[in-house]
């Protein structure tokens, strides 16, 4: 039996109506402080930050869907952290030869296949799994949010067998050994981690945490020290 890797990106999930950002290294100070930054540089203009965000409704209901075209086999093990980059190991570690990537971003390298000789990070790391040999095929399913378009990765994909679809383009029945769910939090704000939270418990199965701190959001109670410490992120 051909082992599957299941990852999902929280960002999958959540539209942005304003274009915020690019690219973010991925440490305490993109995952929280910056959060704050924002907030703080929109509160300035007279913006709600909250309202520039919103969360698919199709988070209710995901892994309905998902448990209509996969099975999970006996013994799946689930993975949860911040960084999508844990993608890799997980892939590597349980022999997975297939990913379905359901994703804002493919995270193939946004740097043509040069971005792939860079160390495993957030951005390259499926691209990686198909340099380093580990896996032999994926299959892309982007968020209906997405910015991004197939055309953008044409050298990966000329080399690497990489499909990208919609969820009813999927076969039935495919068997999954791992899944990994990512929160991005550089990308994905605090203010939805307990529906994050309640995402993962919906699963239904057992899951490891690896590197997911949690984040604390309380705009009612920033000094102004804290303003100044934020607006430096």
């Amino acid at each position: 039996m051909e082992r599957c890797l299941l990852s999902v990106d929280w960002d999958y999930f959540i539209h942005i109506e304003k274009d915020y950002w690019g690219s973010y290294i991925e440490n305490n100070r993109n995952l929280v402080d910056i959060w704050y930054k924002r907030y703080i540089q929109e509160k300035l203009q007279g913006r709600d930050i909250q309202k520039s965000f919103h969360l698919s409704n199709e988070v209710s209901t995901f892994w309905i869907k998902i448990k209509e075209r996969f099975q999970f086999v006996k013994g799946i093990k689930a993975y949860v952290s911040d960084s999508h980059a844990l993608s890799y190991n997980i892939a590597r570690d349980n022999n997975c030869k297939t990913v379905y990537l359901f994703d804002s971003h493919a995270d193939l390298g946004y740097g043509g296949l040069s971005s792939l000789d860079f160390e495993v990070n957030c951005s390259n790391w499926l691209g990686r799994l198909f340099k380093d040999k580990i896996i032999e095929k994926a299959y892309i399913i982007y968020s209906p949010y997405t910015t991004e378009k197939p055309e953008y990765f044409k050298p990966i994909n000329r080399v690497y067998n990489i499909r990208y679809c919609n969820f009813n383009d999927l076969n039935m029945n495919i068997k999954v050994s791992a899944i990994h769910i990512c929160r991005s939090g550089a990308w994905t704000p605090p203010w939805f981690d307990r529906k994050f939270i309640q995402f993962i418990d919906d699963l239904g199965i057992p899951y490891k945490v690896v590197n997911c701190p949690v984040r604390k959001w309380d705009t009612m109670n920033i000094r102004f020290s804290d303003q100044i410490n934020y607006m430096m992120a």
